[in-house]
């Protein structure tokens, strides 16, 4: 039915690759480009021999021109941006370039200010909707399935939502004193910035995991989390009509966080370049090059994931609370595509994503998260593809 072509060749590329190639009915060939041809063609080498053909290219993802000559050679239906955030713009230049559609899973940030805004790539909308493409952003989990079970849940449960609690919790481990479950460098920008939550029209502030609470999860148990900004608050107070509240939690072990506050501390977090041996380095950069690669947790990293909405509203005049969550577990992950869950919680959904944009299911001009298109045939692939979701009507509540 359709061609993809997938930038990047880390953990979560992998898990893309592996479940198109599950679904072949929808991805006849892809082509799977990387900076480092060498990955690609490890994937290419674990996969090849099936019903759906892989081709493998090089590709700078920084140089628009290069990536519009790789769409050109090849001629995809859509474009799956599992490359690094930075990469963002000069992808969605060339997909504007080439009349291709597009896929992301997390919103574009600079290299060198940790901030995440979607203004950037909503500038897009026009020139999207003129050149009647679509570009979908945020089609991971977080964000991603979070936006679309907020979506499911204003269809079909609620009049008014008045509040989201977002609350994604890792109960693995990987044997490590530290490390990180996706790519360091985003992974410590994200955490160590200011926190800010949605609330009464207005965003509120927060010093960098200055909020804690405790939350009983089911199959994990209790744990420790935090209030952070992740990018699809930023969606979701448009997109979700009247909402009030909103905000996003993760957990954190207190053996992650004193090695994080002591890298802080001695400046390896920094993203403000130094000199070294006469070159100019960022020492986040450095630290990523030392810490173990979030691809190779996925032998080593035992326990569950759990990522859902408590959302709170009105139905029929009556209040109701409403938890939609996956449970994921690591062990399981690995052993069907070789990736550790929090790879594979976000490689399905951007499949699923591309597969409903080649099937013209969610396919209009213009740039849109995922939350803006209808939620049900997404909810039904997840059971389908390896993120069944379950739900309750009677949650313990944050607040």
């Amino acid at each position: 039915m359709g061609r993809a072509l997938v930038i990047g060749a880390g953990g979560v590329a992998s898990v893309v690759v592996h479940k198109c190639c599950q679904n072949p009915e929808v991805f006849e060939e892809i082509l799977i480009a990387s900076r480092t041809v060498e990955k690609c063609e490890a994937l290419k080498r674990k996969l090849d021999g099936g019903k759906t053909k892989i081709k493998t290219a090089k590709v700078d993802a920084d140089d628009t021109n290069q990536v519009i000559e790789l769409i050109k050679g090849f001629n995809p239906d859509v474009v799956i941006n599992v490359a690094l955030p930075y990469q963002d713009l000069s992808i969605m230049d060339a997909c504007l370039a080439t009349g291709v559609h597009y896929l992301d899973t997390a919103n574009y940030e600079p290299p060198d200010v940790p901030k995440f805004e979607y203004k950037w790539q909503w500038a897009y909308r026009d020139k999207y909707e003129k050149a009647g493409i679509t570009g979908l952003l945020g089609c991971g989990f977080d964000p991603g399935v979070t936006g679309v079970f907020c979506a499911y849940a204003q269809k079909h449960y609620f009049d008014e939502i008045h509040t989201i609690d977002i609350l994604d919790a890792n109960a693995g481990d990987h044997g490590y004193p530290f490390a990180t479950n996706f790519n360091p460098e985003i992974n410590i920008r994200e955490i160590t910035a200011k926190g800010r939550y949605f609330k009464e029209g207005e965003w509120v502030e927060t010093e960098p995991l200055e909020i804690k609470k405790t939350y009983d999860f089911p199959e994990i148990g209790p744990k420790n989390i935090y209030l952070l900004y992740h990018e699809e608050l930023e969606s979701l107070a448009i997109n979700i009509k009247g909402v009030k509240k909103i905000r996003f939690w993760m957990t954190f072990s207190d053996n992650y966080l004193n090695h994080l506050r002591v890298l802080q501390n001695v400046g390896m977090t920094s993203i403000e370049p130094i000199e070294f041996e006469g070159k100019m380095i960022q020492p986040i950069q450095f630290l990523k090059a030392v810490l173990p690669d979030p691809a190779s947790l996925g032998p080593r990293t035992k326990g569950k994931t759990n990522i859902g909405c408590i959302i709170q509203g009105a139905k029929d005049g009556k209040p109701r609370t409403y938890y939609v969550y996956n449970v994921c577990d690591h062990q399981e992950c690995y052993r069907e595509v070789g990736s550790q869950a929090i790879s594979y919680t976000t490689g399905v959904p951007a499949m699923i994503g591309a597969m409903l944009i080649i099937k013209g299911i969610w396919q209009k001009p213009g740039v849109y998260n995922v939350e803006e298109f209808d939620p049900d045939p997404f909810m039904e692939a997840l059971n389908k593809y390896g993120l069944p979701w379950k739900e309750s009507f009677d949650p313990v509540l944050l607040d």
